[in-house]
This record gives structure tokens, sequence and C-alpha cells, in this order.
């Protein structure tokens, strides 16, 4: 079980995005993540015409280190560090681990 999944809201702890916070819009190769409008790269991308694609300068998403992330806790107001619990019912969760508190419902 991965500690950050896909539509976790999280929060940036180191690099040039320091502090900011987004969504997880996708997991690459289980220790990189892409998030909403961080670590954000301008691509010179040419025309096709076939496919119907303009040119130009585009913005586009790069993959972030999953070490360099963070959950977002809302009752801390900040960062916080994920642990794992086995419920009563035999479910495995994660839970953060300043509180205790379950992230997955």
């Amino acid at each position: 079980m991965q500690k950050i999944k896909k539509g976790d809201d999280v929060i940036v702890i180191t690099g040039k995005d320091k502090g900011k916070r987004g969504t997880v819009l996708r997991v690459v190769d289980e220790d990189r993540v892409i998030v909403e409008n961080i670590n954000i790269a301008r691509k010179h991308q040419k025309p096709n015409p076939q496919a119907g694609e303009p040119g130009g300068i585009i913005d586009k998403a790069m993959p972030i280190q999953v070490s360099n992330v963070a959950l977002y806790n809302p009752q801390k107001g900040g960062a916080d560090r994920v642990g794992f619990k086995i419920l009563e019912d035999g479910r495995k969760v994660r839970v953060f681990k300043s509180n205790g508190e379950v992230v997955d419902v």
C-alpha cells in the first residue's frame, strides 16, 4: 500500500515550489507523483497538422519525487507523516502520525 495516492491533497515540503498545495493527478513509478500546478515546465511544441495540435509554448506538469511532498492534514493545518493501521474488520488504512486520524474513509 502506498502512502500517497491519486486524489490526495498534498503540500510540497522542499524544492522550488515549497509550501504550495495541490492534488495528486497521477502516480508515476511508485516514487514520483504529478501534482496539479506544481513543478510546471514550459515546453516548446511543434505544430502537428494531422492531429490538429497547434504549436507554441505550453505549460506541462512534470513529476516530483514523492519524498518532496507530504499529505496535508486539515486539522493540523500543515504537512503530516503517514502510517498504517489495521482496523477491527481487517482493513488496512492510512492514518496521520500526529493525531492518529484515519486518512481513508
